[in-house]
């Protein structure tokens, strides 16, 4: 594994901040919430906040377990919640002006017996009732599991929910935390649909773990097999020297690649960059249009 590696041209980006950035992060501070852009140091932080977007970590920002690729804190939250998260999440919505289509997300809670899917589903729910017309899309934890867990956020009803593999099957163990592996997120996202097939389904894979094209195709195919609509494909880019190193970077044109064997495969929407997040504002800027002129049967 070559932890020399040269970060390409391509892979090179440019911060920028204006009044929108400062807002956002103003508005954070006011209402002690948090993000995912700043806990997992999300390359596009800039280009978010600064177009006034951004997508919330609720439930704290330590998580209870220890994925290799991730820069958000791992430890034991002793089962806290800020039972006022809901409330300061909806009045955060309406200072950043978030009213057409916004991002949830979270840690882990293996603290928590239901996982933290009812503190999840509260905040949903008071977002939806003080903003009826906005478009919700949420990326989940797996609960372990537990379809009851899951039947609370569905029962919020989000418009998209997303989890994610985050790589292909071979590299779970490396990748990811050991009480995460993939048919357990493959069942996840099929149980989604069983639940309630109105709702959009959505995953995500990183790429430079040293994963074969044709293992890539395969982690694409079993989301189909499960009836995922979006895919999300980017670089994993290494947050510190504890984290896993980078195996490879992969070119635009590669991306370009599975992009359209992910559209050949028919996924609704694919993403697929360098600089690609699970919550990607293109794939926003997507799933507003299709929901707004035509929902899922």
């Amino acid at each position: 594994m070559n932890q020399q590696l040269v970060k390409p041209e391509w892979l090179k980006i440019k911060f920028v901040q204006n009044d929108n950035f400062s807002g956002i992060k103003e508005t954070l501070n006011k209402h002690r919430l948090h993000t995912v852009c700043e806990s997992a140091h999300c390359p596009n932080i800039s280009e978010c906040w600064s177009g006034g977007t951004a997508t919330f970590m609720l439930m704290g920002d330590v998580c209870t377990r220890g994925c290799k690729f991730c820069a958000v804190k791992t430890g034991n939250p002793r089962k806290e919640l800020d039972k006022d998260e809901p409330r300061k999440l909806a009045e955060a919505i309406a200072e950043i002006k978030l009213f057409d289509y916004v991002v949830l997300t979270s840690v882990n809670r293996d603290d928590l017996d239901d996982g933290g899917s009812g503190h999840f589903a509260e905040c949903i729910t008071e977002v939806k009732k003080e903003y009826p017309k906005i478009i919700i899309e949420v990326l989940i934890p797996d609960f372990k599991g537990d379809i009851d867990s899951l039947k609370k956020i569905i029962d919020a009803n989000p418009e998209v929910i997303a989890h994610n593999i985050e790589t292909v099957e071979r590299l779970q163990k490396k990748v990811r935390d050991p009480r995460a592996n993939y048919r357990q997120s493959l069942s996840v996202l099929e149980n989604i649909k069983k639940l309630n097939p109105k709702i959009y389904s959505k995953s995500a894979i990183m790429l430079g773990f040293g994963e074969t094209d044709e293992e890539i195709i395969q982690a694409m195919e079993d989301l189909r097999t499960v009836d995922c609509d979006i895919l999300t494909i980017g670089q994993y880019l290494r947050p510190s020297d504890w984290h896993l190193p980078i195996n490879n970077f992969v070119p635009p044109e590669k991306f370009k690649y599975f992009e359209q064997k992910a559209l050949e495969l028919g996924f609704l929407y694919c993403a697929s960059g360098p600089f690609v997040r699970s919550s990607y504002k293109a794939g926003e800027l997507f799933m507003k249009n299709v929901i707004r002129n035509k929902p899922l049967q």
